[in-house]
């Protein structure tokens, strides 16, 4: 997504400086707050698309800025970032109502696309309100919990499902094996696994094996991609 409007909260100037620099490169409009006070005095005025919240802040960390603007009823979606990455650490971060969490260091591209796909959540609403989600001829309904390509019913398991709909949410976009492990099995197995692996090639035996065109598509060294080839 271009021109969203963006609020980096981060005590670090260098750091803050870094990625205000990044987002407008790439087309955004990036404020900066230095305090969680001015943090949250920005984003409960402003009209932002996505937060960028660093969990230790001065006055007022982090976790209840978030708190407190969820209290509002704010639903602007929050990517937090933070030097704690356990997962409890991360777990606590979701549940005072971040959206994501990304573990310094971090990968610039990997922030720029987790916050690409949170602004174009909250544009849909957060999700919740589109029931069916598709890409090119395939078609994924969430209410009826049904798959289909070129009208064809296709079968997966639960987590296969999972795994469809965050690949497309994401479509256009590369999907890498940590937002995979944190947006579908929710932190519980080692980055090193082959979990993924497995559920992937078993994803693109079921949507892509009986048709001309694939969609899902292996990135090299980076990870994965839902989209319609041009």
């Amino acid at each position: 997504m271009s021109d969203m409007r963006l609020l980096v909260i981060e005590d670090d100037s260098e750091a803050a400086g870094y990625l205000v620099k990044a987002f407008r490169e790439q087309g955004h409009m990036a404020d900066h707050a230095a305090d969680g006070i001015d943090g949250y005095a920005r984003a409960a005025e402003g009209d932002y698309d996505v937060l960028i919240v660093d969990r230790m802040l001065p006055k007022l960390d982090g976790l209840s800025l978030i708190q407190s603007l969820r209290a509002t009823g704010r639903k602007t979606p929050v990517l937090i970032l933070s030097a704690l990455g356990e997962v409890d650490d991360r777990i606590t971060g979701l549940r005072a109502g971040g959206d994501d969490y990304l573990t310094k260091p971090y990968h610039l591209a990997e922030l720029l696309a987790r916050v690409d796909a949170l602004g174009r959540r909250g544009n849909l609403g957060a999700g919740e309100a589109i029931a069916q989600l598709k890409v090119a001829d395939l078609v994924l309904d969430r209410m009826t919990r049904r798959v289909s390509r070129g009208g064809k019913k296709i079968e997966l398991t639960a987590r296969e499902f999972q795994l469809l709909e965050y690949l497309m949410r994401h479509s256009g976009q590369v999907v890498t094996r940590t937002m995979l492990l944190e947006g579908v099995w929710d932190y519980h197995f080692d980055p090193q696994t082959n979990v993924i692996d497995v559920h992937i090639s078993r994803l693109r035996h079921a949507i892509d094996k009986d048709f001309d065109k694939p969609l899902l598509h292996t990135v090299r060294g980076a990870g994965y991609s839902l989209r319609e080839e041009e």
